[in-house]
């Protein structure tokens, strides 16, 4: 059974992604080629290879994004170190393409990133709740039944009142 859903949502969205700015990255940079047309003297070849090479390089990221959200999916726990850094840097590119879609694209477009956005974050954030500490034997070996919840440890003691709370300030020379 599936507890968390919004795992495979967002696997599917970022890969259906990758695969949607590969093609038309590479569409703009088949259109560019068959133009044969200069914008302020630059080659069309060089602007038609780093439009495709672009198109793949943020597919691949993008698709990169996907299986680290995948995985989280399969394993059912918070992604940790570089697919975690992975996902934040998506969401922080999903900001910003929004911010760049409601300007040159429209609200649409706009709405889109937007949700993509947030999809990431609640993945992010639903996997970073606190988890329960297992439930621990008893003192005298035979268990607790299963039944008992482990105690938390206390929290550390409160300094005294009568000690400061800042450091005294550091000696001068005169």
């Amino acid at each position: 059974m599936v507890r968390r859903p919004v795992a495979w949502v967002v696997a599917i969205v970022l890969f259906a992604e990758a695969i949607g700015i590969a093609a038309l990255n590479w569409f703009m940079g088949v259109v560019v080629d068959r133009q044969d047309m200069s914008l302020a003297g630059l080659d069309p070849d060089v602007m038609s290879m780093s439009s495709k090479i672009g198109g793949l390089v943020f597919g691949l990221y993008f698709a990169l994004c996907g299986v680290v959200a995948l995985l989280v999916a399969l394993r059912d726990r918070a992604p940790a170190g570089f697919g975690r850094v992975l996902l934040i840097s998506a969401a922080v590119v999903h900001g910003l393409l929004g911010a760049f879609a409601w300007g040159l694209l429209g609200v649409p477009q706009f709405v889109f990133m937007v949700v993509v956005l947030a999809l990431i974050v609640l993945l992010l954030m639903t996997y970073d709740a606190r988890q329960r500490p297992v439930a621990e034997a008893s003192r005298d070996g035979r268990g607790d039944g299963g039944g008992s919840a482990a105690v938390l440890p206390p929290p550390p003691p409160r300094p005294a009142a009568a000690e400061p709370v800042t450091p005294p300030a550091a000696p001068t020379t005169p």
